[in-house]
């Protein structure tokens, strides 16, 4: 029997709603399945066959531990998602490169550590007419230590940015899209390149709300369905992520997320290839199939050998 590791993180005990339904499936399509946390040391991961990335959710506080971690676990066994896609998608500087690509994301404005925080906020509304507009580190989940501005707060603003170039972060200024309101998010959901489900995710970002801190905040959640346009974008999206990253295979999964743009059109907001929540509980069946094309893999040999461990 193949086994397989279901990554997750101390951190995220008893968070991931997602884990239940997988380990049930990954055994009813014939896998040992078992979650473990990557910042145990307890754990010698050259015995599975593969580790597919899950809830690790304090990467974000952790990044270089985290990656230096993920190029261990690469070099003994087989890492999904691969290991030069975590590190490009760890940090959302990834989106300008899907924009140089022809890639619709929503306009980011990205300001460096050493950076002036004013000056870089008023070029940014220099060229954005935007009411209201978002601040956010490019290495984030959950909207942790993200805030929606409008114009009259740009001294806040200009504190919030400050605060993060301080702590060494980059960060993310983007004008913050009415239509998220009136339409909410919409998520595509992809198993090994096929398209498995969609669903609607409200609003995250209130008026008046301060930062958020906690790193799993989703917001409310449904069943949903996707645009022709909507999947069309999404699957340009993984197209052009292949021939960023020159990959060979299909990603064992991918979370598209996906907004109205100001021009009525879908744009990008975020690419999930990391630690997505794949949200099982609104697509019956979804662990299933993604258990299904696990167990493909790791039985027709389209995941890699282990290596014995140095």
């Amino acid at each position: 029997m193949k086994t397989l590791a279901l990554v997750t993180a101390v951190a995220a005990s008893g968070h991931d709603d997602d884990l239940v339904p997988l380990l049930d499936a990954c055994a009813d399509a014939g896998l040992h399945a078992r979650a473990v946390a990557w910042d145990d040391p307890t754990v010698s991961w050259a015995r599975f066959d593969a580790a597919l990335l899950r809830s690790p959710w304090d990467y974000t506080e952790r990044l270089p531990e985290f990656l230096a971690w993920c190029a261990h676990v690469d070099r003994v066994t087989d890492l999904l998602n691969p290991l030069n896609v975590v590190r490009w998608n760890t940090d959302k500087h990834y989106l300008a490169d899907l924009a140089t690509v022809g890639i619709p994301v929503v306009p980011t404005h990205f300001v460096e550590p050493d950076a002036e925080p004013m000056e870089a906020l008023a070029t940014f509304l220099a060229t954005f007419d935007t009411a209201e507009f978002v601040v956010k580190p490019t290495v984030s989940a959950g909207a942790r230590d993200t805030q929606r501005y409008g114009r009259d707060q740009q001294f806040a603003a200009g504190n919030h940015v400050a605060r993060l170039l301080d702590q060494e972060r980059s960060v993310m200024l983007q004008p913050y899209l009415a239509s998220v309101d009136r339409c909410g998010e919409t998520a595509l959901l992809y198993f090994d390149g096929q398209f498995s489900h969609a669903i609607r995710k409200s609003a995250q970002l209130a008026p008046g709300e301060g930062a958020r801190q906690a790193p799993m905040a989703l917001g409310d959640i449904a069943a949903g369905s996707a645009t022709v346009a909507e999947q069309a974008l999404a699957e340009r999206v993984l197209a052009a992520t292949a021939r960023l990253r020159q990959l060979e295979a299909p990603l064992a999964y991918a979370r598209v997320d996906l907004l109205i743009g100001a021009d009525g059109e879908p744009c990008l907001l975020e690419l999930e290839l990391t630690e997505p929540s794949l949200f099982f509980a609104q697509a019956p069946g979804s662990a299933a199939r993604l258990a299904g094309l696990l167990a493909s893999r790791l039985a027709d040999g389209t995941v890699r050998a282990r290596m014995d461990p140095a």
